[in-house]
């Protein structure tokens, strides 16, 4: 079914008012019967990632950090069971992932006698077991378990599901019987941009974006790592290429790339114009 803006409207005012959790999740889900799971996960990680970025300068000045960092120590003193990480980090309206990883860096800079490397810190994240501080690994990895926006558990899960679309992908080319460049190949020729694939022949992008119910009015242009809005469409402005791009990357984080209802370009209408354009060919 089509989501009209109206629908995704409500949907985003909605979430305005709950926490970034699975049971939040399935509240939406239960009062928005009609739309698939897939759907309303993808509208709850896009508007929540929009209010992280809006709101991610705050939690990094050094008061903020050292009123999250002794909240921390005062909230493991009392019980060091409890999830104060993952409350803190739900109380101020911040990713529990990112909180964990304010809180790993504080802490390594006051245990160690050199600053953490990057390198180190998303180590740890992934595996808390590094962390050297048994009571901090168990609040990370609390945190790390319980965010379905941020972490490396959920580029994990985003990596495997853009994985299995390009294999789908890769599928419907050869089905199609149409000649494609893949990842490795663009990058043996030299390409600074490695889109999963790229058509070597002209598709009608017209046609496709028809096929989604995508404004006209304007031309979509496929090129890189998705889509790019560009001068009034005709058959002669049209790309003479049609790049069929999966992203593995939650759609939230395509920033500038807007779609005609002014939303982020997305992932499924990135798959829907691949899949349209090759029916078309």
């Amino acid at each position: 079914m089509i989501l009209t803006k109206a629908q995704y409207d409500e949907i985003a005012q909605c979430l305005v008012s709950v926490p970034p959790t699975r049971q939040s999740l399935r509240k939406l889900k239960q009062r928005f019967p009609s739309q698939s799971q897939a759907t309303l996960l993808s509208i709850f990680s896009q508007e929540y990632q929009k209010h992280i970025k809006r709101t991610h300068a705050k939690h990094h000045t050094s008061e903020a950090i050292e009123n999250y960092y002794q909240r921390y120590l005062n909230g493991v003193v009392k019980n060091g069971a409890a999830p104060v990480l993952l409350e803190l980090a739900n109380e101020v309206d911040y990713a529990p992932s990112l909180m964990a990883r304010i809180i790993l860096e504080r802490f390594l800079q006051e245990h160690e006698e050199t600053p953490p490397s990057k390198s180190v810190i998303n180590s740890m994240l992934r595996d808390p077991s590094q962390i050297p501080d048994g009571v901090l690994a168990n609040q990370v990895y609390q945190c790390i378990v319980n965010d379905c926006c941020y972490g490396p558990l959920v580029d994990c899960i985003k990596h495997a599901i853009g994985h299995e679309h390009e294999v789908l992908l890769r599928d419907l080319l050869l089905e199609k019987n149409l000649s494609f460049l893949d990842e490795d190949q663009l990058r043996a020729k030299g390409y600074d941009k490695t889109p999963d694939f790229i058509l070597q022949v002209p598709v009608d992008l017209a046609r496709a974006w028809s096929s989604i119910g995508m404004d006209l009015s304007r031309s979509w242009t496929a090129t890189g790592r998705g889509a790019s809005c560009s001068k009034p469409v005709s058959p002669q402005t049209l790309s003479p290429y049609a790049i069929a791009q999966l992203d593995p990357e939650d759609p939230g984080r395509e920033a500038g790339r807007k779609s005609e209802s002014g939303s982020n370009f997305t992932f499924l209408q990135r798959k829907l114009l691949a899949t349209s354009a090759l029916n078309f060919s």
